[in-house]
């Protein structure tokens, strides 16, 4: 008998005795007023005893709460990508069509890869390098950046600036993008800025368009998303209909995104 049966047939027993107790504890009642203190004493002995072998053998054998914690990790991963590919089902044109969102590589890719990312995290600067060498080596690949600035005002506020540039240069974005997610130091909204005008932006119109309402917006849709997809930190990507946390690197991107061409 294997260890699990064991501690289940245990548990059953256990609920046996509970379900013995109630039922005698009940005829006691048809026949008297009474209770029958010895039926009593003896079900909740043996109730006892049961309780005493469970825990007993969960003492030494504790590795089977390991099994039980293994099992229940794996059964909530599985419900949480159930519910993850279930929103990007429903959430398709806001994932991977938003105008809002910058988009490198093959724009008509036959895979798209969603990116959520802060150009203060750390990780995000490491992954900088893999987006560049899957886009070098997959000219069908659509690269989608969702801006999620989560690490303070800082990052709020260099987004904001990248939100404008994007809007004003378009085709500049991507030169802007790997200059600040790429730079030593903490990204600010002056830092930013100052690569922005670098680039050629005039720092008054990118105010002006700092200001606007869609830039706020945008934001606060991708918040929404990473609540609903159950991303809580960056990189997170989503590829196809999965959520990938953290900076896997290029070749497991590449081994899922082969996946996904072979589906």
């Amino acid at each position: 008998m294997t260890k699990v049966t064991l501690v289940a047939a245990a548990a059953g027993l256990a609920g046996v005795a509970a379900l013995a107790l109630g039922y005698q504890a009940g005829r006691t009642d048809l026949v008297s007023a009474a209770p029958d203190m010895s039926t009593i004493t003896a079900a909740t002995t043996d109730r006892a005893e049961i309780e005493g072998i469970v825990r007993n053998y969960l003492i030494n054998n504790p590795e089977v709460m390991i099994e039980v914690q293994t099992a229940l990790n794996a059964k909530q991963e599985a419900a949480q990508k159930e519910a993850s590919t279930q929103v990007i089902s429903e959430n398709r044109d806001k994932i991977f069509l938003s105008p809002m969102d910058a988009v490198f590589g093959n724009p008509n890719g036959d895979v798209t890869i969603v990116e959520f990312f802060d150009y203060n995290c750390g990780y995000c600067k490491k992954a900088l390098p893999d987006m560049d060498a899957l886009l070098q080596s997959d000219p069908n690949l659509r690269f989608v950046m969702k801006e999620f600035p989560i690490l303070g005002a800082d990052s709020t506020r260099a987004h904001i600036v990248a939100k404008a540039f994007k809007a004003v240069m378009p085709d500049k974005y991507l030169e802007f993008h790997r200059d600040l997610l790429g730079g030593e130091g903490r990204a600010t909204e002056e830092s930013a800025m100052a690569i922005a005008v670098k680039l050629g932006a005039s720092e008054a119109q990118l105010r002006e368009k700092m200001k606007s309402p869609e830039v706020t917006q945008a934001f606060r849709d991708n918040y929404d998303l990473a609540n609903s997809l159950s991303i809580t930190g960056t990189p997170s990507y989503v590829v196809g209909n999965e959520v990938v946390p953290g900076a896997l690197g290029a070749d497991a991107l590449a081994e899922k995104i082969s996946h996904i061409r072979n589906k």
